[in-house]
């Protein structure tokens, strides 16, 4: 039971995964000693080159008045007046990424941050110099920041997280899952719950000794 965990698949800039933000950091806390939390980043649009067009506007709208709805989370919809928006998830899960490297217990906290700025401040989260102004804000060195976010070994960490997404078969975010290497894991969530859908099923496996259904 000792080496069980959760993990939490996420993206930055999925806007389900920060309407999300909340319930895992009160999840995060409330099973601290019980389950750690791995964060694994999911690179939901990673690499897209492609300048945002109206139809994807509309599509993106839609989804955080959804999100908003369902979350009571903050949306800065002046966004949607930015004109030739590349919406490239990459650095901004490398910057959680970067994070993770330089203080492990600050990568959910700072990447509820940059959430925050991108979805209620409206900033560029795609821009490096925007990413270390946050970081800095988070308490983070600049600099130290600056340099492990541009950093080759930063960059294949991140990738290394995408393909462990992808290996996995996990294509929605947030996912979580709980358990271990050794044992397997059971999933407890693809897509959005709330807290109290969550806390006391997770309480209940846990009491019921972390059983998996391994697959095959």
């Amino acid at each position: 039971m000792a080496d069980n965990r959760l993990v939490y698949f996420a993206d930055p800039m999925c806007s389900w995964c920060y309407g999300f933000s909340p319930v895992i950091a009160a999840l995060a806390e409330r099973f601290e000693s019980r389950l750690p939390l791995d964060l694994v980043m999911g690179g939901l649009r990673a690499g897209n080159e492609s300048p945002m067009r109206a139809e994807d506007k509309d599509y993106i709208r839609n989804a955080w008045t959804r999100v908003g709805a369902a979350t009571g989370q903050p949306f800065d919809m002046a966004f949607f007046d930015r004109e030739g928006f590349v919406y490239d998830t990459e650095p901004a899960c490398r910057a959680v990424v970067t994070a993770r490297r330089l203080m492990p217990r600050m990568a959910l906290p700072f990447m509820a941050r940059v959430q925050h700025a991108f979805y209620a401040e409206n900033r560029d989260v795609t821009a490096a110099g925007e990413l270390s102004q946050v970081a800095e804000e988070a308490g983070l060195d600049r600099t130290r920041f600056g340099e492990t976010f541009a950093a080759a070994e930063t960059r294949n960490e991140t990738f290394r997280d995408f393909l462990t997404t992808q290996a996995l078969g996990i294509h929605g975010f947030p996912t979580l899952i709980a358990g271990s290497e050794e044992r397997g894991y059971a999933l407890l969530s693809n897509g959005f719950r709330h807290l109290e859908e969550l806390a006391e099923p997770l309480e209940r496996w846990l009491a019921a000794g972390a059983p998996v259904a391994k697959a095959g």
